[in-house]
């Protein structure tokens, strides 16, 4: 099933969130779904699994280093 996500990354007590967000978006265009970066968030499309494959490990790297907050929304028919 093709879905698209709008993902908004949030790193929490750090004086540089530029490097986390980097982290995380890079992250994410590894995963293999199209992805759409805007200033508040990034919109992914793909697979089902593959977007939230890609939003698992991108959240998984930067979690590791980061306090951090996630907010995705998700839906399977939104139009193109």
């Amino acid at each position: 099933m093709n879905v698209q996500a709008e993902v908004s990354f949030y790193p929490l007590r750090t004086e540089s969130i530029g490097a986390a967000i980097n982290k995380f978006v890079n992250t994410l265009e590894q995963g293999g779904v199209e992805i759409s970066i805007g200033p508040m968030s990034t919109r992914l499309k793909g697979e089902a699994d593959e977007v939230f494959e890609s939003v698992r490990q991108a959240f998984a790297q930067v979690a590791e280093e980061y306090p951090s907050v996630l907010v995705l929304k998700l839906s399977n028919s939104c139009p193109e």
